[in-house]
């Protein structure tokens, strides 16, 4: 299978721990030794930090989108090292320099693209791009609710969702003041238009990822951490 897997600054990144940058290096490697994969890190809170410095001194919102992207490069390089041999030398600036790091055979990890996208667009658009067989959106929460959990304590968790029910949820989610949804409504158009299988999943535990990406299939069967977004009956 080709995967992309869109792998969240603030699990990942969450106080540069070395450690934990390792642990999802050796879980990446085991993943990828059955399938193709690619990698896109956020940034973080180290990125959120950077940009609010540079709001403060009056810089534009294109300006600190770059800033955003150079630190979810910077993840990517740290990715890279935690994984040595196995990950491809470069990062991909680009989606058509991705599509050609993948014939390499070695894990492909990049960041951030253009001003205007989170990296679960990139990801999104990288796995429409290459025709990927899953998209994987590892964050911190535990999969799609009927509203933000985190606003809403009634909110519903799903095993498994349509591409059509997923914008008309983050729509609703990111029209109200102060709600946050686990999929950005870029992203969740990309889901769309081109019927991509996606998972949204807390990944938080390096383990988990590896045990639900790891096999020769996903578990496309409803997971308790996670929501399968397909267009398939």
């Amino acid at each position: 299978m080709l995967m992309v897997l869109s792998l969240g600054g603030s699990i990942l990144a969450k106080n540069l721990d070395s450690d934990r940058f390792l642990k999802y290096a050796n879980v990446l490697r085991d993943i990828s030794k059955k399938h193709t994969l690619l990698v896109v890190t956020g940034g973080g809170e180290a990125a959120r930090n950077y940009i609010g410095a540079a709001r403060a001194m009056g810089a534009d919102e294109v300006t600190c989108d770059y800033i955003g992207i150079e630190i979810t490069r910077l993840n990517a390089r740290l990715l890279i090292a935690a994984l040595g041999p196995d990950a491809y030398p470069e990062i991909p600036t680009n989606y058509l320099e991705a599509s050609k790091a993948i014939n390499s055979g070695k894990v492909v990890v990049m960041g951030g693209v253009t001003p205007g996208q989170t990296t679960d667009a990139v990801a999104a658009i990288l796995a429409e791009y290459l025709r990927a067989d899953l998209l994987t959106i590892a964050t911190s929460i535990d999969g799609v609710y009927s509203s933000d959990p985190n606003c809403d304590p009634s909110a519903v968790k799903y095993d498994i969702i349509s591409p059509e029910k997923l914008i008309s949820i983050v729509m609703a989610i990111e029209m109200k003041a102060g709600s946050k949804s686990p999929v950005d409504p870029v992203a969740a158009k990309i889901i769309e238009r081109c019927k991509l299988d996606a998972l949204v999943m807390d990944a938080r535990d390096p383990a988990l990822l590896g045990e639900i990406l790891g096999g020769e299939a996903a578990k496309k069967s409803p997971v308790s951490c996670g929501t399968w977004i397909t267009a398939r009956k």
